[in-house]
């Protein structure tokens, strides 16, 4: 049921969800540029590229149309005039006859071929022409199909002037020795050739037969040979070649139309011949859709034949089809059912007898309601409910009692669907009587809800939508009075469908049907109030679906049980994992509108379910006890009852076993056990916040067990939030010896246990261990504390040495904080107890050195996962720290922790760089608490107002990098932030490249004449070079950004000092490269090397020597690399050698084959030492001790 919403102004939506949405247009505002464009066809159509260019031009202004097409019509007279002008001149090329035709084609597509036709001109005159023309293409041609297409339809429309054919021929003598085919004979030879053709002329075809062969003088003569012709086309095909199958279609699609154009008694004395053809072909066998389809059109059009058309007298009438009208009718006169009186009626249909054949017909479009494809269902529905409209009553009576056969549970899903259309179409036609109404509803309802699994999914989808358009129709059908029995069963219906649907548009379909029913009924309850909330937009979101909007509607009691009872017996069984979850949440929130009713009839009838053997209502069953018994918890507390005041003690043992029921049964192994593991974590965290009397008590241990046990199986990171929820909740309740104070016991044991998982040989076994002695409470922690942080920190300081358990860390880093959060911040308090000034130096220690964290493995660099961690952990503790006790915060911590964020704010990946950038601005500009011993806080505060933390796009480099690079003038920051910014500039992601650059590039320009600014900047440059020589992450980009910065003539005022320390300094770390094996370092130092040759001095022989010393590298692709880049260097410095021997230079390193033998290329390369003045490299002997 497809329902399109229309407003003015542009598409838009929400939750993620596509919304069906058009703008509404007032007309056809293109008007003249379409008149331009088709006056320019004449100058275009020679062109291949302008031709085109128009055409597409065409297509997007008529494409606007395709919602309402009808805004064309005060336009297509002069359209199609302007087109035909260029058809009919003699003088017009083929190409521009064609390209006008393709015009008309658009045009005729979007305002539909019905009405488009009528517009054609068809007059006698026009019927030679167009003839002639249409003899004349080629049926075969592919490239003109548009122009054939609209030849049929205007053929069609000549075919319509009321003189016989005979009186065009005249006089049919020989025509140069030819004798002229007469008129009718060639429109019949051409509708055949073309009924067989694998193109859309095809349809155009069958359209002409429909208007020619009902013509007068064309049926008397040739309808009987052209049916023969067509019945033999079908009995001598298959459908299995493509030929025929073309053929078969052709001939049916004409069949059809034929038998729906043509006079009823000038096509009975065929429709048995026809019927008993399509008998034999059995064409509801075929593999073909398309044939299927056109076989159930066919024979409901021989049915209409084989039936007088009346109209029945016993259909049931509403009155006006205006719902203006009726609404006006009511207010004056009551509307009656327009029935005529009983005895007329009887003896109208009593004088008609029903043909035998009519039988046949029926049976076919009844197994046509059982196709697998919608198009032959949906065809087979509406010849259902055409035909039963030419019935007697109790004809038609019998017809209803079949399709209502469809709705059988040992049907497929097709057939309820097919159900659904037909009584949908039998509805709408008045031939679904009141008195059946009893029997429809509740099948409607199951369809409403009908959901088969099959496999890993389920089908149904289609039944639901099909469903709410019988209630759909249903509305505008009856009379109030005749659906109001039926009111609480369909408003409940459609209401659960539209706030439960898992499919989007079974929800919009039924929200839809339901604003209908309450429009045309007007008996729904609530109707309004629930439409405000649950219109077609917002069910387009299925969280606030199940969430908010339930909530709201289940506060009309009409719906509250309706909506409960649905959950219990249809979602929380869901094969849908998702949707289980939703229903259960959603029964949480349902509990406060009938709370007894969940007490003593939902939970007693869950809690077998959660014990089951269906293991998806098992799970479901067991989350749904978890909710709703910490729902009425919740609502006890607010009456000072506790839980076990309002559930009986049956269900507390029950829900108390259920852990012990399933452990026995093994139900905890294998697949089932990654569903009941999590789903028995959140009934142990719900139960344990429901305060629920098991302490001390056996089932405890078998929680903790369970818990415990599934920490070690190395579950999903998904799961293991149910773990450590539950987790901090089970000892929150149970593991107090009294208020505040842990059962030692416990205590040790859990810590003791926890820390030695961390240990473990399993990575996930590991995480689990580090998350649970996070959530660990406060009194748990209390006396532990050093002994937790050690082990976290142990954990992470191995592991990133070694490489491994990147996951690990990252738990660890979030684990750290959680337990620092957890406990007091006492300056002097204990290091056992407390984040205190003896420790806070080791926590921060071990934050700190995880924001260099960066592993990388086949998945890329996962070491974000712990810097980023690591970054909302110090964030976290911080200001913890400076709201508690800010005098234990040294200036050197939080020194190192700004410089380590404005680092990562500088670095490539957007988000990490985004995170780093918002956590900086929140320690920057924290006022409750103000952070302390922030270095250089105002200078901060100028490059960042207190605006950057709501305006500024840290994902965006056009934006970041602007502010990010003011920090290179901060002495304080320069070393991190330009070690930030090396892996952007150097990087391979272009916008982040160009931004950085761009940025970089600002800053040192504002820096070129101020010398010791640039001095500082360039000794900076070297540290961060020397310190990561053997660090390709950060030597290679930089390298790649020192070739910039040298290309862009940055250091230009230190090129005019001979010997300048920078470049002497550049120089030698870029020798430690030569003995590299990395492809990419060597080229990138090649390039830097040929920038350094801008330096004055004995610099430059130093730099020819390292060149040349390449030159005879053993890799040849860097022999290749380093004689293309000296050529390069050579064209850009030309006074870097003497003139006499440059042509000479040039031209060997250009001819030479570098990558050939490297005695060769050594000889060459010693002739450009001479040449160059350089002394030749000498080969080093290796002695062998």
């Amino acid at each position: 049921m497809a329902l399109s919403e229309t407003e003015n102004g542009c598409p838009g939506g929400e939750g993620g969800e596509s919304i069906v949405q058009t703008c509404v247009l007032g007309g056809f505002s293109e008007s003249s540029e379409t008149r331009a464009l088709l006056s320019s066809l004449l100058e275009v159509h020679g062109d291949i590229a302008t031709t085109e260019s128009a055409t597409q031009r065409f297509l997007v202004i008529m494409n606007r149309y395709q919602e309402q097409p009808h805004l064309l019509d005060p336009h297509l007279e002069w359209m199609l005039d302007m087109l035909l002008e260029l058809v009919r001149s003699e003088t017009s090329p083929a190409s521009l006859v064609h390209l006008a035709f393709k015009f008309l084609y658009i045009t005729c597509k979007v305002r539909g071929y019905k009405i488009f036709m009528q517009l054609l001109p068809h007059e006698v005159a026009d019927v030679q022409p167009v003839l002639d023309l249409l003899s004349k293409q080629d049926p075969n041609d592919s490239e003109t199909w548009e122009t054939r297409y609209m030849l049929l339809l205007w053929l069609s429309m000549t075919c319509l002037i009321p003189f016989d054919l005979y009186r065009l021929d005249g006089h049919l003598g020989s025509d140069g020795g030819k004798v002229r085919e007469p008129t009718m004979d060639r429109i019949l030879a051409i509708a055949k050739s073309y009924l067989l053709v694998s193109d859309s002329p095809r349809d155009a075809a069958s359209v002409l037969v429909s208007k020619f062969m009902t013509r007068p003088d064309v049926k008397q003569k040739c309808l009987g040979e052209f049916l023969d012709w067509s019945l033999t086309a079908i009995s001598q095909t298959n459908d299995e070649s493509i030929g025929d199958i073309m053929v078969l279609d052709g001939a049916l699609q004409s069949l059809a139309t034929l038998f729906k154009h043509g006079k009823r008694d000038d096509v009975l004395q065929y429709a048995p011949a026809v019927m008993r053809c399509l008998e034999q072909k059995r064409l509801s066998e075929s593999s073909q859709a398309m044939l299927r389809k056109l076989g159930v059109k066919l024979i409901q059009r021989l049915g209409l034949t084989f039936l007088k058309p009346r109209l029945a007298a016993w259909r049931y009438q509403r009155g006006n089809r205006s719902l203006a009208a009726n609404l006006s009718a009511s207010q004056s006169t009551t509307v009656s059912t327009a029935a005529p009186p009983v005895a007329e009626a009887r003896d109208v249909e009593e004088d008609y007898d029903i043909p035998e054949e009519v039988e046949t017909v029926i049976e076919h479009l009844l197994l046509g309601l059982k196709d697998m494809e919608t198009i032959v269902r949906w065809s087979a529905a509406k010849g259902i409910g055409r035909v039963t409209g030419r019935l007697p009553k109790e004809l038609a009576d019998e017809v209803v009692g079949s399709v209502l056969d469809c709705f059988s549970f040992q049907e497929t899903d097709n057939a309820w669907h097919g159900g659904c259309l037909a009584l949908a179409e039998l509805g709408r036609r008045g031939l679904l009587l009141p008195s059946r109404l009893t029997d429809v509803v509740p099948l409607i309802v199951k369809s409403l809800t009908y959901d088969e699994k099959r496999g890993a999914c389920s089908v149904g989808s289609n039944v639901r939508d099909a469903a709410c358009y019988v209630c759909w129709s249903f509305a505008r059908a009856y009379e109030p009075k005749e659906l109001e029995p039926f009111v609480t069963q369909i408003a409940s219906s459609l209401v659960i469908t539209a706030v439960f649907d898992r499919n989007v548009n079974c929800r919009r379909a039924a929200s839809a049907a339901f604003q209908e029913n309450v429009g045309r009924q007007g008996t729904f309850p609530h109707g309004i109030d629930i439409l405000t909330a649950a219109d077609y937009f917002a069910v387009g979101n299925l969280n606030n679906c199940y969430l908010n909007i339930s909530v709201y509607v289940a506060s009309f009691p009409q719906y509250t049980k309706a909506m409960i009872d649905h959950l219990i017996a249809m979602k929380i069984n869901h094969w849908d994992g998702v949707i289980r979850e939703l229903a259960t949440k959603a029964l949480h929130n349902l509990t406060p509108q009938a709370p007894d009713y969940m007490a003593t009839t939902v939970l007693p009838q869950l809690l077998p379910v959660a014990v089951g053997v269906d293991l998806h209502g098992r799970h479901g069953a067991i989350l749904a006890c978890a909710e709703i018994t910490h729902a009425l918890y919740k609502l006890g507390r607010q009456t000072n009852r506790t839980v076990v005041d309002i559930i009986s003690s049956e269900c507390v043992d029950r829900l108390k076993n259920i852990h012990h029921t399933l452990n026995d049964r093994k139900q905890y192994r294998g697949f089932g056990g990654e569903l009941m593991r999590p789903a028995m974590c959140c009934l142990i965290e719900k139960l344990s916040l429901s305060k629920l009397p098991f302490k001390n008590e056996p089932v405890i241990s078998g929680w903790q067990w369970l818990i415990d046990d599934t920490i070690k199986s190395s579950v999903k990171d998904a799961n293991m939030v149910a773990v450590v929820s539950a987790l901090s909740a089970l000892c929150e309740e149970y593991y107090q010896s009294e208020l505040g104070t842990a059962d030692s016991q416990m205590q040790e044991v859990l810590v003791s246990q926890y820390i030695e998982g961390l240990k473990s040989h399993q990575m996930l076994t590991r995480c689990g261990s580090a998350l649970a002695l996070g959530c660990l409470p406060g009194f748990m922690i209390h006396g532990k504390l050093k002994q937790i942080l050690e082990g976290l920190t142990q954990m992470c300081t191995v592991s990133q040495k070694e490489g491994t358990f990147t996951e690990s860390r990252r738990d660890a880093v979030r684990a750290i904080a959680q337990v620092v959060v957890k406990v007091a911040v006492c300056a002097h308090g204990s290091p056992d107890s407390a984040l205190c000034s003896e420790n806070v130096a080791e926590v921060y220690g071990a934050l700190l050195n995880r924001m260099n964290d960066y592993t990388t493995d086949s998945r890329g660099d996962v070491g974000a996962w712990v810097r980023e961690a690591a970054m909302s952990s110090l964030m976290e503790v911080t200001l913890l720290v400076a709201g508690s006790a800010p005098e234990i915060l040294q200036p050197d911590l939080v020194k190192c922790m700004m410089c380590c964020l404005a680092q990562q704010a500088g670095e490539k990946i957007d988000r990490y760089r985004a995170h780093a950038g918002n956590a900086f601005l929140r320690l920057l500009h924290s006022t409750e608490p103000a952070v302390p011993h922030i270095p250089q806080r105002e200078e901060l505060m100028s490059i960042f107002p207190v605006e950057t933390t709501t305006s500024l796009n840290w994902n965006a480099p056009s934006q970041a990098f602007k502010y990010i690079t003011q920090l290179l003038g901060l002495p304080q920051y320069q070393y991190h932030t330009l070690l930030g910014i090396t892996v952007s500039v150097g990087g391979i992601t272009e916008s982040t490249v160009h931004f950085s650059s761009l940025s970089l590039f600002d800053h040192l320009r504002g820096i070129q004449d101020h010398s010791a600014a640039l001095t500082q900047f360039g000794d900076v440059l070297l540290s961060i070079f020397r310190d990561n020589l053997r660090n390709d992450r950060v030597s290679i980009p930089f390298l790649k950004m020192l070739n910039q910065i040298l290309a862009n003539s940055c250091f230009e005022i230190f090129t005019t000092q001979e010997n300048h320390p920078f470049c002497l300094d550049l120089l030698n770390l870029c020798k430690e490269f030569r003995k590299a094996k990395a492809i990419s370092k060597l080229r990138a130092c090649i390039s830097v090397l040929c920038g350094l040759i801008q330096f004055q001095g004995d610099v430059r022989k130093k730099v020819l020597s390292q060149l040349l010393m390449l030159l005879s590298h053993s890799f040849p692709v860097i022999r290749k690399t380093t004689a293309s880049q000296m050529y390069e260097m050579l064209l850009t410095y030309d006074d870097v050698i003497e003139p006499e021997v440059l042509d000479d230079v040039m031209t060997l390193l250009s001819d030479t084959n570098w990558e050939g033998d490297l005695s060769t290329v050594r000889t060459q390369r010693n002739q450009l030492c001479d040449w160059l003045g350089v002394p030749r490299p000498q080969a080093v002997t290796k002695q062998v001790s």
